[in-house]
C-alpha cells in the first residue's frame, strides 16, 4: 500500500468516525470519555491522523478477503447470515431496497397492523416532538409517552446520568427496552422519541415496523432556538461551534430521518399550525 493509498484510506476512517459521533449527537469530548481515551486522539482520527495499526489491520482484512469491519465484529457471523451478506454485496441500491421491501412484508410480525395506532414523532430536539405529540394525542384520544421519560423510568434514573456513568451502550439498551414495552402493553399511543434513536439501526427498524413515523422538521437556527429557551444545551455544551455542530448532526441524520412515512416542517409555524400540519399527516 503506498503513501497515498493510506493517507486516503485514513481520511475516510476518519470522516466515518465524526460522521457516526454526528448522528448521536456526541462532542469528541464524550466519545473520548466513553471510549477511554483522549479526546486529543479523537481529534487526531478524525483528522486522518489515526495510529498507523488501522492501517495494518485494514491490510490483513484484506488479505484474508474479508471487509475491514467483519474483522472487528463482536461476535462471528453464522454460515446463513455469510451467505445473505455476499448475496446482498452482489444487489444495486435499487435492488436493496426492494430486498428490504420484501423482507419486511415476508417477516413482519402480526403487531405491523397496528402501526397506524401508533405514532412515532422522530426528528432532533426542539423541532416541538413534545408538545406536538401532546396535542396528538389528545387529538386521537390515546396516550402520549416521551421514550425518555420511560427510559428513565426503567432505569430509576436520569438519562444524563445513565450517560455520564454508563455510557451510549447501557441507554441504548434501555431505550430499546422502553420501546419494546410501549409495544407490549399499549395498542395505541403517541410517542415521541429521542434524536439519535435513528443511529440505532435494530432500534429503528423496530420503531418503522410498529410505528407510523412522522419526521418533525426545523431549521437549525429554530432547533438551537428552541432548546436554548428549554435551558437545555446537550449535545452542544462546552462546544464554541454549536451552531456547525448541529447542522452537522441535522446532515448526517437527514438521510435517517427521511425513511419515516411523513415529514411535517414545523420551521416558522406556530404551535396551532403546526398541530394542524401534523393532524392532516396522520
Amino acid at each position: 500500500m503506498n503513501a497515498a493509498n493510506e493517507s486516503e484510506f485514513l481520511r475516510a476512517f476518519g470522516d466515518r468516525i465524526r460522521a457516526e459521533r454526528a448522528r448521536r449527537g456526541m462532542s469528541r469530548k464524550l466519545l473520548a470519555d466513553h471510549a477511554g481515551i483522549s479526546e486529543r486522539y479523537i481529534t487526531q482520527i478524525e483528522s486522518g491522523k489515526g495510529n498507523i495499526s488501522i492501517l495494518l489491520l485494514r491490510q490483513v482484512a484484506a488479505a484474508l478477503g474479508l471487509p475491514l469491519a467483519r474483522l472487528v465484529e463482536d461476535e462471528a457471523p453464522s454460515a446463513e447470515m455469510t451467505l445473505v451478506r455476499q448475496f446482498l454485496a452482489r444487489l444495486t441500491p435499487a435492488q436493496l431496497k426492494e430486498a428490504h421491501a420484501s423482507l419486511a412484508a415476508r417477516f413482519a410480525s402480526d403487531a405491523a397492523v397496528l402501526r397506524t395506532s401508533r405514532i412515532a414523532l422522530i426528528g432532533l430536539r426542539g423541532a416541538g416532538k413534545t408538545t406536538l405529540g401532546t396535542a396528538l394525542a389528545q387529538a386521537r384520544e390515546v396516550p402520549f409517552f416521551e421514550l425518555d421519560r420511560e427510559i428513565e423510568r426503567l432505569a430509576g434514573t436520569t438519562v444524563g446520568v445513565i450517560l455520564e456513568l454508563y455510557g451510549q451502550p447501557a441507554y441504548r439498551r434501555y431505550e430499546l427496552q422502553a420501546l419494546q414495552e410501549l409495544f407490549e402493553s399499549h395498542p395505541q399511543f403517541v410517542v415521541a422519541t429521542g434524536g439519535s434513536l435513528v443511529s440505532e439501526a435494530a432500534t429503528y427498524e423496530l420503531l418503522l415496523r410498529h410505528c407510523y413515523t412522522v419526521w418533525i422538521k426545523a431549521s437549525p437556527e429554530e432547533h438551537m432556538e428552541r432548546v436554548i429557551a428549554q435551558g437545555d444545551h446537550r449535545p452542544m455544551a462546552g462546544i464554541d461551534q454549536a451552531m456547525d455542530d448541529l447542522r452537522r448532526i441535522l446532515e448526517e441524520r437527514t438521510p435517517l430521518y427521511a425513511r419515516a412515512d411523513r415529514l411535517v416542517d414545523t420551521t416558522g409555524l406556530s404551535e396551532e399550525a403546526a398541530v394542524r400540519e401534523l393532524l392532516r399527516a396522520v
